[in-house]
């Protein structure tokens, strides 16, 4: 399979697995991707997921044979978009846990997703324009939101590699370490969001990722829907009565 499934506990694992290609984009990835993402946004008993791959590179981006023989669409799914990932409205955590490199669509997978922890082997970058392409899954606006316009135009317009420390320095990683730490770090990251109420989570996260894009006043609406949702849950009470208590919350995800 191009695209490995497994859970550990609350945690999804995703991970691409086309080695042979850098894990480039084709048909049966986006497919694969996106089927994955439906099983965790389906499992109530899953509360985050980390997204990583096999092999010396995260992802390659779009793969270039496939566009060749006119199979580009096919790299797109109805929900997803590009690698059935960089359109899709997910409610969950998605950690992205990268060694090798992330270029072109793969940097624009590893912007989609929530988290980014990177190995300090770790490119990013959108070589597009040295190609006469332009970087159309997501590249050209979630680049500039997540290190600052300066820099992302400079990533942009030069086609030149980023690297995972500079790319934590600038805001758009959260974490830099050895190649060999990254999936255990990118479980820590995971167990320390399921430690929190799940719908608690997902409601926050629905609200901050679009601190870029809305206006105070909607977002301070947003905010109070939100929390107005949550009031009506099972967990809502856990969290005062067990903190009451002295004792850790038991959340239910209802």
């Amino acid at each position: 399979m191009v695209v490995e499934y497994r859970t550990e506990g609350p945690v999804a694992i995703i991970t691409l697995n086309r080695p042979e290609a850098r894990n480039a984009v084709n048909g049966e990835v986006a497919q694969g991707l996106e089927k994955a993402l439906d099983a965790y946004e389906a499992d109530t008993s899953l509360w985050a997921a980390s997204l990583t791959a096999n092999g010396k590179a995260f992802c390659a981006g779009a793969d270039l044979k496939a566009i060749a023989a006119g199979k580009g669409g096919e790299m797109r799914t109805d929900k997803g978009g590009f690698g059935g990932i960089v359109a899709r409205d997910r409610i969950k955590p998605l950690i992205a846990a990268i060694t090798g490199s992330a270029l072109a669509g793969g940097t624009e997978i590893a912007l989609s997703c929530d988290i980014i922890i990177a190995s300090e082997e770790t490119n990013f970058g959108l070589p597009e324009v040295k190609r006469s392409l332009v970087a159309a899954a997501g590249g050209l606006y979630r680049l500039p939101r997540a290190i600052g316009m300066a820099p992302a135009l400079e990533v942009i317009l030069t086609g030149d590699p980023l690297s995972s420390q500079r790319a934590y320095e600038l805001g758009m990683v959260n974490k830099v370490c050895p190649t060999t730490e990254v999936m255990d770090e990118a479980m820590k990251m995971a167990h320390r969001i399921c430690a929190n109420a799940p719908l608690a989570v997902q409601a926050s996260q629905k609200v901050a990722k679009r601190a870029l894009v809305d206006d105070d006043e909607t977002l301070l609406k947003a905010g109070q829907i939100e929390f107005a949702g949550l009031a009506q849950t099972e967990d809502f009470k856990e969290g005062p009565k067990a903190f009451i208590e002295k004792r850790a919350p038991v959340w239910k995800g209802k």
